[in-house]
């Protein structure tokens, strides 16, 4: 069969199936003169351009040329990266332990947040970093899917990267060898002598801090065993860490919120086009948490589900959000499989919205003075510069870190201002028996204190509510 027979069969194939689902003979019509330019055009292309080319490597690029005109969330996953996006949404595959994006303003590929513990995170790469280079090749002009299939692959292999840290002036070159990634998604504020995570702040007696890296499969089960945790040992009440959080699964924010809230609280609902309601989701109230006091951080790459997660919240009064306005990320995407399962459609198919009914999402064309994203609450917002946000990561990267056994005892200094060994219940129990406190940091609390702001805003805002319930 003449090659144009053939590429004219796959388009009249497409047409059909757009013709019998919903279309009149007049879109038939439209539809088909758009096609018969489609074909036209590869045909010019592959019989006239200057150096031969792919007719699927065309193909594939005319879909992810469409699909690109839609939003920066939706695209078309060809065959050789929808294993890679499969394994993705499975939170296990070999990696560097990064989540990328790209800038809206620079178009740059932009380090959302590494993840606590991967072999990019002990290389000392942030949130907000630039990558410039994947094994010498230039990241300009990249999507998410390009970056994917370029930093993962077999676990012991390298990666090279040039990466441009936030705020610096000159990129520096990382080797990082990838690994299985399986990282936590719930955090605390430092470790116990056994690696494990202590949740109460330090320096801040009941108060408790966690952080949630990313919303997963686990993420649930994970926040779960922390919040029990800090039950045992009287917590006053806690800071729910989202900065630098740039989502997951829409399932997983829900249960988080469901903790926290009433009976029929509405946590989210999603809607479809025409602004047609799909889901609502309302809390259970089954949850022992309904009173704890709590208090939200955020900041410019807190996104999605964490969004979701904030603006529930802070709607139904129940936690005072603290830091910068979040990234503005309200819709929802759904994976279509293609081609029999080799390829795939991840396109966009719903937006979420807020108690508030208001959808959090950024327009293209949005301004400042636009509504999007979560603000903080008034008199709660706390703005870092490029260089302040970095130095708060590098910080609290340092208090992250696992020393080997048999290494001796870092000091590292406390995130906020106070006294400057831990005081949390357990540690308190261990005073009665003259336990000696952790090696004080060499700096002066009031310099450390200076050191993340919007944490020392939202320990304000938690000690307030704290007050409010009458807890001592």
């Amino acid at each position: 069969m003449p090659r144009r027979n053939l590429l004219l069969l796959v388009a009249i194939s497409a047409v059909s199936l757009v013709c019998y689902s919903q279309a009149d003979s007049a879109h038939r019509s439209h539809y088909g003169r758009m096609f018969d330019t489609f074909v036209e055009v590869m045909e010019k292309v592959e019989d006239k351009y200057l150096e031969p080319v792919d007719e699927r490597e065309l193909f594939e690029g005319a879909l992810e040329g469409m699909v690109s005109k839609l939003d920066p969330y939706s695209e078309y996953i060809g065959p050789n990266h929808y294993n890679e996006f499969r394994e993705n949404l499975e939170q296990e595959f070999g990696g560097i332990g990064i989540l990328v994006g790209i800038d809206r303003d620079t178009k740059m590929l932009t380090v959302i947040s590494p993840m606590v513990g991967t072999p990019a995170y002990e290389k000392g790469i942030l949130a907000g970093d630039t990558i410039l280079k994947v094994n010498g090749e230039s990241t300009e002009g990249f999507t998410s899917d390009d970056a994917q299939r370029r930093l993962r692959g077999k676990p012991d292999q390298a990666v090279h990267l040039t990466v441009l840290h936030k705020g610096a002036s000159e990129p520096v070159e990382l080797d990082i060898k990838r690994k299985m990634i399986e990282v936590p998604t719930v955090l605390g504020d430092t470790r116990l002598a056994d690696g494990k995570w202590d949740y109460f702040l330090e320096g801040h007696p009941g108060i408790g801090y966690v952080r949630i890296t990313t919303f997963g499969e686990k993420t649930v089960e994970e926040l779960k065993t922390a919040l029990a945790w800090l039950a045992e040992r009287n917590v006053r009440g806690v800071i729910l860490d989202l900065r630098n959080d740039a989502g997951g699964l829409l399932t997983a924010a829900t249960a988080t919120c469901d903790m926290f809230l009433k009976k029929n609280d509405r946590i989210v609902s999603t809607r479809g086009r025409d602004l047609v309601e799909i889901k609502a989701y309302d809390a259970s109230g089954k949850d022992a948490y309904q009173q704890l006091p709590l208090v939200v951080l955020v900041n410019q790459y807190t996104a999605s589900a964490s969004e979701i997660v904030a603006a529930c919240l802070q709607d139904h009064n129940r936690a005072k959000v603290v830091g910068q306005r979040t990234w503005g990320k309200g819709s929802v995407q759904n994976v279509i499989p293609l081609e029999g399962g080799r390829s795939g459609l991840k396109l966009t198919i719903a937006s979420f919205w807020r108690p508030s009914e208001q959808n959090i999402h950024r327009r293209r064309n949005a301004t400042d003075k636009d509504v999007w994203g979560v603000m903080p609450s008034p008199g709660y917002e706390v703005k870092f510069n490029d260089s302040e946000l970095a130095e708060v990561m590098r910080r609290r990267r340092e208090r992250d870190v696992v020393q080997p056994p048999g290494a001796p005892a870092t000091a590292t200094p406390p995130a906020t201002s106070g006294p400057a060994a831990s005081k949390s219940a357990e540690k308190q129990a261990d005073e009665q028996n003259s336990q000696p406190d952790k090696p004080q940091a060499p700096d002066a609390p009031e310099e450390e204190a200076a050191a993340d702001p919007q944490l020392n805003k939202a320990v304000e805002a938690i000690e307030q509510e704290i007050a409010a319930e009458g807890r001592s």
